[in-house]
């Protein structure tokens, strides 16, 4: 967590100890301080107003209840719903619980960049389709999808759009009224905010049945008692991450992939890229494939020289399930699937580290 962050937090904790829901002064102070982080936070996707900001424990709370609370919700307009078959986890079982409720969902193919087809989209759509949900940009190999095509597309259909941006909006400039979204969802931690809180943007004339029933928090949307540290950890992040950081940011997260394949590559490693490199991509993801080398004996050497990496999502990392995302761009039997690392970037990585990082894997790999 940024310093800045974690100072907040702290006092917070320490003044502002209220529960927002009571009408006395320590809740007044609370609820205060709650609709002040809401008013950051709706300001920096551009949402209309304040209310269509519901406060969550995080990215997948966010998924589940876009996509189940909006099922419910729309069901009597059709039991339809499209997405993409790399999804993270938090979409993609929603959705086959879905399935098993009686409805249909359409997962769209991607190709070898990690890609989807508008032609496959608008194909997709008919007038019993209720929900799209596409992610703004993939957590294993970094494909940025057409967010703002996609959302003109989905406008002129029954269907509302929602995105997972949990990856990118700490990076990218985010605008729901420029690219029609509906719903969308984050996580604070993705921004040097703390873990188990986030936010669904949930658009005015758009109701979805609530996920978590109880009181009637967060506008009657989730119940459960705030946590105000947290949100106040949150919209700290959101203010220090500026336009102009996140743009310096993106910069220097481009540089240190180049630095990392063009560094091995001289050091005689034969590596090549899953999807692309280039400035149209997520910049803090890069996923390499090493020919003919197992990705968990990688993952092990370099975790004991303490480097961190992970072979798929950090969310199903320990599984032994290969990556559904490489799979869906290359086939199941691409050796890739099995011989393939993720590296991803923070605020926090210099150029130095990304020189610790091809030393340590010239030196394991030619071991």
């Amino acid at each position: 967590m940024a310093t800045e962050v974690i100072d907040k937090m702290k006092e917070t904790m320490k003044d502002t100890f209220g529960n927002a829901s009571a009408t006395n002064y320590y809740g007044r102070q609370a609820r205060m301080v709650l609709d002040n982080c809401r008013h950051v936070i709706a300001r920096s996707i551009n949402a209309q107003n304040d209310n269509e900001i519901i406060f969550t424990s995080g990215g997948s709370e966010s998924d589940n209840t876009a996509i189940i609370g909006t099922a419910a919700a729309r069901q009597n307009v059709g039991k339809h719903l499209i997405t993409t078959c790399i999804e993270h986890e938090a979409v993609l079982k929603p959705m086959h619980f879905l399935e098993s409720r009686g409805f249909e969902v359409t997962y769209l193919p991607v190709d070898q960049n990690g890609e989807i087809s508008l032609s496959d989209l608008k194909q997709a759509l008919r007038d019993d389709t209720i929900l799209v949900s596409i992610m703004t940009g993939n957590n294993e190999v970094g494909s940025k999808m057409p967010i703002h095509e996609i959302g003109e597309i989905v406008a002129e259909s029954n269907a509302w759009f929602h995105t997972d941006a949990v990856q990118a909006y700490g990076l990218l400039d985010i605008d729901v009224q420029a690219d029609q979204i509906d719903l969308l969802s984050t996580s604070a931690h993705k921004l040097n905010g703390p873990k188990m809180t986030g936010f669904l943007y949930c658009r005015t004339d758009h109701n979805y049945e609530a996920l978590i029933k109880g009181g009637d928090q967060e506008l009657k949307r989730r119940a459960g008692t705030e946590n105000i540290p947290a949100i106040a950890g949150f919209a700290e992040a959101v203010k220090i991450n500026s336009s102009e950081k996140k743009a310096a940011h993106r910069k220097a997260y481009y540089a240190f992939k180049h630095q990392l394949v063009d560094g091995l590559r001289q050091n005689g490693i034969e590596v090549e890229v899953n999807g692309k490199i280039d400035e149209g991509e997520l910049s803090h993801v890069l996923n390499l494939w090493f020919k003919g080398k197992k990705s968990d004996a990688l993952l092990t050497n370099l975790d004991l020289k303490g480097i961190s990496a992970s072979a798929g999502s950090a969310c199903t990392a320990g599984s032994l399930e290969p990556s559904h995302v490489l799979t869906a761009m290359y086939g199941e039997k691409d050796p890739r699937i099995s011989e393939s690392l993720r590296f991803s970037f923070g605020a926090f990585n210099t150029s130095a580290d990304i020189s610790a990082v091809i030393q340590a894997l010239t030196e394991i790999i030619k071991r």
